[in-house]
């Protein structure tokens, strides 16, 4: 994928640039965090795609990340920047920094980086001077760094031709869009052929939740762009089904968290006949030391704007600690929410049930917690940073839906079938909190499906989301972040105008904490350092070295259609390894299938190595009753590890099985081939 992708974008004359390089995966703590990866995961796991994009793609240029890997800033390795991007990957192009990633003049210099993002602060003409008269940069190295900048900029013709703007083609690209968000979307249930829908047997349709009003055209940060045109799911649908049947539109959860929890169920610590909690002020975000202020409080239900709290207190820059009980009416599940700006935690009993930590806007972050009859302890947490402040615990009781979800239940009670809209929007400078879908999505899901059994889910979102609601619902898609054309490409999807063909690239796990990654120190790591001690066993090879039953496993996606695969042959072919079997389509739709072919290694491989690792796909679209002889090459990367004492890639010399199937945990077919040991 990253050297189709940088092929195609400088066939246009542009210079393709890769990045982040290397290893930028979280957000927090991006700019200083020391990522302590071994050798061989470095090189298996998060080099390859640069790798292609660099050797395959040949891009002109590579931008280094923020985050240090093994001791050293990405923008100041040489090991990243000189030993494997240019002496072993032969890359010819320029080096620039991610904004404010270059931390020292001399390193940045010596070290392979040639330009400094978004201004020149240690590369500036001074900064460049001083280290010349100093001896530790020489005018050869500054020349090459130009030389290097002017070579690309040449190669891609810059010099040649008139920099002018061109008009977009709204439509054209438009169409490009949709057939991509078609193609990417994974049908991941359908129980009792729910979908596709059939829109004459239809009067009313309800589409519902935070993702059914617009199109989620993908998340922000620097990747954000405005699209010139957008198509809503509402209107998608609507243009789908024809003007005969009624589309009833609500979002199901209001802007705001649930209803602050009265005075009346809170008491201060050992004061029952007191109502509010005990509140503890403090002059710093970090809630230590003495309170510069104590009082009651009696709700958590506040918005100091960008004031302060009171005369006592700094406008920015302050904490408070609430502790007391809070007494439920009844005894049931109670959705219990905490909105704050910035962040706040909430403890139940000395139990963290909802983690709204972080530095943002005006969020909120709820739970479904079990409250029996009685008082229980409470503790609620708050900091804020600068800009904007306001804290509020909020609650609904058993039974009590807010306005916003009653309307989404009414609608899918009048309706024949109702389709939920759930997801997240994901962004540059922050992490998500957990895997759970935020702000009550999760309650929206049960109780509109309780409401209508013939409930369809999509979900858009850009990685995997728990569902804890799996098992009530017939049918669920997922549809990522569709782009501009929304509301056309989930109806031609629900509709079946196209026949789902997406497989996940990632695993969906059941629970959060079956991700491989599943630790402090992991992730997001302790004092400063984030330690990789999982390995290469990430994604499917987590869960399928530790017998981890996924959701829905890595390469997963139905179809409307059925497919089979016969006739499995492996064969060895000038230094690569052929795969041949037979793809049929056995269902009553034309459709697309992914053949996925994966590796095992021998069993007496020197480094642990995961049942299976995916070396090949090929897609092929299929009439029904029609069939096709596909063959997949593997190269010899799909059967080598990295060795650090060589240092490269290598084959052990041995047998290894080679299977072929739809998804990582669905491989039906396998066969044995034997090779010889070499570098890959």
């Amino acid at each position: 994928m990253a050297m189709n992708d940088v092929r195609g974008i400088q066939s246009q004359g542009t210079i393709a640039t890769v990045k982040h390089y290397a290893a930028n995966n979280q957000e927090i703590d991006r700019s200083t965090i020391n990522e302590l990866i071994d050798e061989r995961t470095l090189h298996e796991i998060y080099l390859p795609g640069y790798e292609a994009g660099v050797r395959q793609g040949h891009s002109g240029a590579v931008m280094c990340a923020k985050n240090q890997v093994n001791g050293a800033f990405s923008c100041q390795s040489p090991e990243l920047l000189q030993n494997i991007l240019r002496d072993a990957w032969g890359f010819d192009g320029f080096v620039m920094s991610d904004f404010n990633s270059c931390h020292n003049t001399v390193l940045c210099a010596n070290n392979g980086m040639e330009l400094e993002l978004p201004v020149s602060a240690f590369f500036s003409a001074a900064s460049l001077k001083t280290a010349l008269a100093a001896g530790t940069v020489t005018q050869a190295t500054i020349d090459e760094h130009v030389f290097r900048i002017l070579r690309t900029l040449i190669r891609f013709g810059v010099f040649d031709r008139p920099q002018t703007m061109t008009p977009i083609d709204a439509t054209g690209h438009g169409a490009v869009s949709r057939d991509i968000a078609q193609q990417a979307a994974v049908l991941l249930k359908n129980n009792a052929s729910a979908l596709p829908l059939d829109a004459k047997s239809l009067h009313s349709v309800a589409v519902v939740g935070p993702y059914a009003g617009a199109a989620h055209t993908g998340g922000g940060g620097s990747s954000h762009v405005l699209p010139l045109y957008t198509v809503s799911p509402v209107a998608g649908i609507q243009n789908r089904v024809g003007p005969d049947v009624t589309v009833r539109y609500a979002e199901g959860i209001g802007t705001g968290g649930p209803p602050a929890v009265p005075a009346t169920a809170l008491n201060p610590p050992g004061q029952p006949t007191v109502h509010g909690l005990l509140g503890e002020y403090f002059p710093n975000p970090t809630l230590s030391g003495t309170p510069q202020l104590t009082r009651v409080d009696e709700q958590v239900n506040f918005n100091f704007g960008s004031g302060e709290p009171a005369p006592e207190l700094p406008v920015d820059n302050f904490s408070v600690r609430w502790t007391g009980t809070v007494t439920p009416p009844v005894a049931g599940d109670y959705v219990l929410g905490m909105t704050s700006d910035d962040g706040s935690r909430l403890f139940i009993d000395d139990r963290l049930v909802v983690d709204n930590w972080g530095t943002h806007t005006a969020t909120t972050a709820t739970a479904t917690v079990h409250l029996d009859a009685g008082p229980h302890n409470v503790r609620i947490e708050y900091f804020d940073g600068t800009g904007g402040a306001s804290a509020s615990f909020g609650w609904l009781p058993p039974g009590v839906l807010n306005d916003a979800l009653q309307a989404a239940v009414d609608a899918a009670k009048a309706s024949d079938v109702a389709i939920v809209m759930v997801g997240d929007n994901e962004s540059e400078g922050r992490d998500r909190p957990s895997l759970a879908l935020s702000v009550g999505q999760d309650e929206l899901v049960r109780a509109v499906v309780a409401a209508n059994p013939r409930t369809i889910v999509v979900v858009k979102s850009g990685a995997p989301v728990l569902m804890p609601w799996v098992d009530q619902v017939p049918a669920i898609l997922e549809t990522w972040y569709p782009g501009e054309e929304d509301g056309n490409v989930v109806a031609s999807l629900l509709f079946g105008d196209v026949n789902p063909s997406g497989k996940l690239p990632i695993t969906f796990p059941k629970a959060g904490g079956d991700v491989p990654a599943n630790t402090p120190a992991q992730y997001p790591g302790v004092n400063g350092v984030a330690t990789y001690s999982e390995g290469v066993f990430v994604g499917y090879r987590h869960y399928d070295a530790h017998g981890i039953e996924p959701l829905f496993p890595f390469g997963y996606g139905l179809s409307y259609t059925s497919f089979r695969l016969r006739h499995l042959a492996v064969e060895r072919e000038d230094g690569q390894v052929e795969v041949q079997v037979d793809v049929t389509n056995t269902g009553a739709r034309t459709g697309a299938q992914v053949v996925q072919v994966y590796v095992g290694h021998p069993a007496d491989t020197a480094v642990p190595e995961p049942p299976h690792q995916l070396g090949g796909v090929l897609k092929v679209t299929l009439r029904p009753g029609q069939s096709q002889h596909v063959t997949i090459r593997l190269p010899a990367r799909a059967f080598a590890y990295w060795d650090a004492t060589k240092p490269a890639f290598v084959v052990p010399d041995g047998t290894y099985r080679v299977f072929a199937g739809s998804s990582s945990r669905d491989l039906p077919l396998s066969a044995s081939v034997r090779l010889r040991g070499v570098r890959a």
